[in-house]
């Protein structure tokens, strides 16, 4: 098959919005009163920009029109959810229009919003070490823990980038450049297929955040443990819960001790968000699903779109580095790990 031709859906392989900084700053004076500078950021679907302002920085988000408008809600709701319930948590707030709207409209299908902007330094910048990885652990069972009584009608939207669907990855291995991954990568797909899979039903179910990588989290540049931000709602679907820390876990694998940095997460996760043994024992195997997930789709998406290549390949290497490393352990060693993180946690 092509690469061009790879499914990897219409959203995914949707042109992102291409609104010029000028046209930005009108947006954000005409539908919020704010003058000030656009200045462009990176993103997988949408457009962002950095707007600077007298009143302070925000992020000025245009949907992508591919995306289902209910989608986007959805994550605009969940953060005012968290606003509500759990005040502390360092997210972002939403800032209303001026006629006290969440979100507005533009011409050609696409969602104008506007987002607090969060302080820190980019975790993929900051030092890493255990109490860091329980930090961020802890962090995100508190965003796990406030919305599990969220709930939306446009929550169970199919994302090729919830670990649930890993199976239908398949398609796209034949893009991973490098043999010896894409080998593993159908490895880790089988096992899932045969063992994994049909044991998600039986786990709790919830609205997660879904992306916690480390270009996602920021830190505060004075204490690299303290985590100082949360951003990008954007992948944000119903799953079950166990997925959105396999999600962080995968970006949290160090190759040199694959079962002892994940357990540092996931001892920070129990202690916010208790976690079953079923959910536990899974894990590591959701974990190396969502490294074949981003190695996959960024190889199958870096062939579409060689000009935002680098953005979608930031997180290849580390998790072809970590697949490798977690699959090579021997059977239930990561599990039994994990198993003994959550007891003294």
């Amino acid at each position: 098959m092509p690469q061009s031709a790879l499914p990897i859906g219409p959203l995914l392989s949707a042109p992102r919005p291409a609104f010029t900084e000028t046209e930005a700053q009108g947006l954000a004076r005409t539908h919020f009163g704010l003058d000030g500078t656009a200045l462009p950021l990176t993103s997988e679907r949408d457009q962002n920009f950095r707007l600077e302002t007298p009143e302070g920085s925000f992020v000025l988000k245009i949907a992508n029109a591919a995306e289902p408008r209910g989608v986007t809600e959805c994550q605009t709701l969940a953060l005012l959810h968290l606003e509500t319930v759990a005040p502390a948590l360092p997210v972002p707030r939403v800032i209303r229009t001026l006629e006290n709207a969440p979100w507005t409209d533009l011409p050609g299908g696409n969602l104008l919003r506007l987002l607090t902007w969060l302080e820190g330094e980019p975790l993929w910048r900051a030092r890493r070490g255990a109490a860091q990885r329980r930090a961020v652990g802890l962090c995100l069972g508190g965003i796990a823990a406030a919305l599990a009584d969220f709930s939306h009608p446009s929550a169970d939207h199919e994302l090729l980038w919830d670990i649930r669907h890993a199976a239908r990855l398949r398609a796209l291995l034949p893009a991973i450049p490098d043999a010896r991954t894409a080998v593993l990568a159908e490895q880790v797909l089988d096992r899932f297929e045969t063992a994994v899979s049909s044991r998600l039903t039986d786990l709790p179910w919830q609205v997660v955040h879904n992306d916690m990588n480390p270009h996602n989290i920021m830190v505060d540049p004075a204490d690299a443990d303290r985590i100082a931000g949360v951003i990008d709602f954007g992948d944000l679907v119903r799953t079950a819960r166990v997925c959105d820390l396999a999600v962080a876990g995968s970006y949290q694998v160090d190759p040199g001790d694959p079962a002892g940095t994940l357990a540092d997460l996931v001892a920070g996760y129990h202690a916010a968000n208790p976690l079953l043994p079923d959910e536990v024992e899974l894990l590591p195997d959701l974990v190396a699903a969502r490294m074949v997930t981003t190695i996959a789709i960024a190889s199958a998406r870096a062939a579409q779109q060689p000009d935002n290549a680098p953005y979608i390949l930031r997180n290849l290497p580390a998790s072809a580095a970590g697949l490798e490393a977690l699959t090579a352990l021997a059977p239930g060693a990561a599990t039994a790990t994990l198993l003994r993180a959550t007891e003294a946690a």
